[in-house]
């Protein structure tokens, strides 16, 4: 689809990672930009900054009422994300008057046409991967446009337009799999960080979603290729090109030597083209040695010379919400992460655990959606047990209407460590503060980033 004739772009569901993306792609392009969303955030804000404008009420007068003034739906595209419910008043007002709308995934596989395409799927780790990639090709001269789904702390944006913008012929993206959404993509180069199961309100069952997962590797161009791991490989159906991924055990792209140094990794990345030497990257946590082994496959194959990925991957400063640290000196350390999955729990923890040896670690948790709960609540447990002490915050429910028995107090009574308790929002601080931890780790992926920041503050004045 082309965009020129368009005037106006309005999104439902705006303040979503994704969502944002594509606001501020079509105010590059000239077009005048709005939306609605259910709560303000940094995100949005920074929008209204720009100079889009958005309401807080499904209110379709508010549409109407000099938000946009629509010529005709002709010229107005509008986009939602598939989170928003049915019953939406705007997303039904559009749907009766005709206009020209489409889920983001559509509008963000219409983008890509004609593009040298980079698409990063995975259950986690390809937010990081994505904007590795990013990096090294931005901070190499290979210039790029990129979609991410997080913002970047080496450029504050979760959108990278590059120096010619709309016509680079390079750009790398987010591959989302809710919604089986990467499937509007055909890339060149496809990246498929892990297949655990997520997203059963979706798919069902794990068959379902690997079964997604071998469609989108499939998507890829004839002469593109697949990055991916092992165990990955194996469970999905893709004969073409593939390339294998490791951390640390023998692939086509693996690292050795892992060693940590003031607090941060060096190592050697082994390619088909030679050994990377003496790679220090730019952020903690082990698995993201391997996110930076897949960023360094994808670079290799797009002809970035050693010394210039050596160099990305050192001043890499990672992603906000992405093992990111709040607050790091002899008296605390305070670590937040986006973890909503088991596994994702899982690994940053056991990164903490190996950066931290001998200190206690407190862990905060939201879980995200009451399905995602209740599927994996043997796993959440599991992977809740690996801190020393536990406090854990009500679900947040985000599109969903609460289920039946589904409640933190259930998740709570699963963990099997002493040290555990509920604890609300408002009464967090108070919590934190009345028993100072080592090293601190908040984790989720509602709004509990909403916390952060005033638990820095207080955390640091306690500490003063």
């Amino acid at each position: 689809m082309r965009f020129d004739s368009l005037k106006y772009v309005y999104l439902i569901g705006i303040g979503g990672i994704g969502m944002s993306g594509l606001a501020r792609y079509f105010k590059s392009l000239g077009k005048s930009v709005s939306g609605y969303d259910k709560t303000s955030s940094t995100l949005t804000e920074e929008m209204e900054n720009e100079g889009i404008e958005i309401h807080y009420e499904d209110n379709v007068s508010l549409i109407n009422n000099g938000i946009i003034k629509y010529t005709s739906a002709s010229d107005t595209l509008v986009i939602y994300t598939p989170a928003i419910p049915s019953d939406h008043s705007e997303l039904k007002y559009f749907l009766e008057k005709k206009y020209n709308l489409h889920k983001r995934a559509e509008v963000l596989g219409w983008i890509t046409e004609g593009h040298y395409t980079v698409a990063v799927a995975g259950t986690h780790g390809k937010t990081t991967t994505s904007t590795l990639i990013t990096h090294i090709l931005h901070s190499s001269g290979n210039d790029c446009m990129a979609f991410l789904g997080g913002v970047s702390k080496n450029y504050h944006t979760n959108i990278l337009l590059g120096k010619s913008g709309n016509e680079n012929k390079v750009m790398v993206v987010e591959a989302d799999e809710y919604d089986r959404s990467f499937l509007t993509l055909n890339p060149d180069v496809a990246v498929i960080t892990s297949v655990d199961p997520d997203h059963l309100d979706i798919y069902n069952d794990k068959a379902n979603m690997e079964e997604s997962y071998a469609m989108f590797a499939n998507r890829t161009h004839d002469d593109g290729c697949l990055i991916t791991k092992e165990k990955v490989q194996s469970t999905i159906k893709y004969s073409g090109k593939t390339y294998i991924y490791s951390l640390d055990k023998k692939a086509d792209y693996f690292a050795k030597n892992i060693n940590t140094h003031e607090g941060y990794y060096t190592y050697d990345v082994v390619t088909p083209f030679g050994e990377i030497k003496s790679v220090k990257l730019g952020i903690a946590g082990i698995h993201n040695i391997e996110n930076s082994v897949a960023a360094t496959a994808v670079a290799k194959i797009m002809n970035v010379d050693d010394d210039a990925i050596r160099k990305a991957l050192g001043t890499f400063t990672g992603v906000e919400r992405r093992f990111d640290y709040q607050i790091s000196n002899s008296n605390l350390v305070f670590i937040d992460d986006y973890a909503h999955h088991p596994e994702e729990i899982k690994a940053c923890l056991n990164s903490v655990r190996a950066m931290y040896p001998g200190k206690k670690i407190t862990g905060i948790f939201q879980p995200h959606l009451y399905s995602r709960t209740r599927d994996f609540a043997d796993d959440f447990a599991r992977s809740l047990e690996l801190v020393d002490n536990l406090i854990l915050l009500d679900i947040y429910p985000a599109r969903e209407l609460p289920i039946e028995g589904i409640t933190s107090t259930m998740l709570l009574d699963k963990v099997k460590i002493e040290n555990k308790r509920l604890c609300s929002k408002a009464g967090l601080i108070d919590e934190v503060l009345s028993n100072l931890p080592e090293v601190l780790v908040t984790m989720g992926a509602g709004d509990i980033d909403r916390l952060v920041e005033p638990l820095k503050n207080a955390l640091l004045k306690k500490t003063a």
